[in-house]
């Protein structure tokens, strides 16, 4: 049979314990680290960095991409006709949603209850 599964009956065995015994899932056989081979894992755990986070930032607001899709509307501060927007549940569920406003030019924000 091959490394990792149950000789007796071919279920994927579980990972084994601190103990070095694994029992199959299905059978209820017991077996030892042998049933395993000479099988290895290796992992990498990639944690996120200040500095990257820092340009990732400056690389979305150097592209000056909408916010969400966009609709024609005046924005009050500066008279753009064209403001992206998103919405969420903020109230109760028998009310409307909170519709966010962004202006794509100036940036200004504004909140609707719909």
């Amino acid at each position: 049979m091959d490394p990792g599964f149950c000789p007796k009956c071919g279920t994927i065995l579980p990972t084994l314990k601190l103990t070095n015994k694994v029992s199959c899932y299905s059978c209820q056989s017991g077996f030892d680290a042998a049933a395993f081979g000479t099988m290895e894992t290796e992992y990498t755990i990639h944690f996120n960095s200040y500095e990257n986070k820092k340009s990732d930032q400056a690389e979305r607001s150097e592209g000056e991409a909408a916010e969400g899709p966009i609709v024609n509307r005046q924005c009050p501060m500066c008279g753009n006709d064209q403001m992206s927007y998103a919405t969420l549940q903020l109230r109760s569920a028998d009310e409307g949603q909170t519709v966010f406003f962004t202006c794509t030019k100036c940036k200004y924000k504004m909140s609707e209850n719909s």
